[in-house]
């Protein structure tokens, strides 16, 4: 009997979850190809923020992300379950912001803060966050040091009911752009921390 090739319905659902999200209008969602070799079954979604200018003309690329769900039937003992996401987002902060000892604290509560606001229940929850400054020298003088904040983390969610995860890692990445609360407008030209490249 030749093996079924019929996708498990725990991850159907889950993808499902994850496609019902309609984030806010700054954030732009595009299913890309998940990665193959990280579990049996994969879905992966990439995320941007665009700063636009007065006539919503776009201007700067200022966050980006990944989010990877990642599903083994037969679960990983590292997973704590069968199911894992796996992020990665980065942002452009100002210098000053970069060089900050409490960032790291500050971008790893963003995701917590995340997580626990939008009731999305999760386990065995680890990653990084790296501040980097970039200075241009010699023949590559030119524009002023590039800041970045990059936060990697991965967390097992608790049930296959995504959606509350996506709507948190909207807020990850809303929080790392430094765009104001929904409904809150930003000040002109305060960018909020975050940096024009």
């Amino acid at each position: 009997m030749a093996p079924s090739t019929a996708v498990p319905a725990p991850f159907t659902r889950a993808v499902d979850h994850l496609r019902s999200v309609r984030p806010r209008p700054e954030i732009e969602l595009e299913e890309i190809a998940a990665p193959t070799r990280l579990a049996p079954y994969a879905h992966a979604i990439s995320a941007a923020i665009v700063r636009r200018d007065a006539h919503g003309e776009e201007e700067d690329e200022v966050a980006t992300g990944r989010l990877i769900l990642l599903y083994d039937p037969a679960g990983q003992e590292s997973w704590q379950g069968t199911m894992r996401l796996v992020t990665y987002v980065t942002a452009a902060v100002e210098p000053e912001i970069a060089i900050d000892p409490l960032l790291p604290a500050v971008g790893w509560s963003w995701l917590i803060d995340a997580l626990d606001a939008n009731l999305a229940e999760y386990t065995a929850v680890a990653g990084t966050v790296t501040q980097t400054l970039s200075t241009r020298c010699g023949d590559l003088a030119g524009p002023p040091t590039a800041a970045d904040i990059e936060i990697r983390a991965s967390w097992t969610p608790e049930d296959e009911r995504l959606d509350g995860h996506l709507v948190a890692w909207c807020a990850l990445l809303a929080s790392t752009a430094g765009l104001p609360p929904p409904g809150v407008a930003a000040l002109p030209g305060s960018g909020l921390g975050v940096a024009s490249r």
